[in-house]
């Protein structure tokens, strides 16, 4: 197997990390006969990265929704924290205050988004086999027809 050497030395960490994550769950693809039985615990190991939950559920477009967020969260989070910093020296339209109040506002959502991901990785896997359940037919019980008294 040949290995390709990505040139990522012109982005920033955010980037590296997006497209990072991205290959990571592209290379760990799931195993057909694997489809059938999802495990809550490890459903739970991959959330501790957001998105990978969604990701190891083969939900990719949430996955890719919980990425953006929190990368797009992130990214105000910074930039807000940096106008608070750097307040007296540069000339904002809004007060020192309210910067810290965005900075913070962004904080509690990368917060919320990411146990929300967490939560719903956890849930989608124990969930994965339900519609194959509800397909079932509701007369067998253990293989067996069960026979009704006439």
């Amino acid at each position: 197997m040949k290995l390709i050497a990505l040139p990522l030395g012109n982005l920033d960490l955010v980037s590296r990390f997006l497209i990072i994550t991205l290959l990571i769950s592209v290379a760990a693809g799931e195993d057909p006969e694997e489809l059938k039985q999802k495990d809550s615990k490890k459903a739970f190991v991959y959330s501790l990265v957001p998105g990978m939950g969604q990701a190891y559920n083969g939900k990719w477009i949430k996955s890719a929704l919980v990425i953006g967020l929190e990368v797009s969260l992130y990214i105000s989070w910074q930039d807000n924290a940096n106008k608070y910093k750097r307040f007296d020296q540069s000339n904002y339209p809004l007060s020192r205050h309210r910067y810290m109040e965005k900075r913070n506002k962004y904080a509690w959502w990368i917060g919320i988004i990411y146990f929300y991901a967490m939560i719903d990785a956890v849930v989608d896997s124990h969930l994965h086999s339900f519609n194959d359940l509800m397909d079932e037919p509701i007369n067998k019980e253990n293989n067996k027809e069960i026979k009704y008294a006439e």
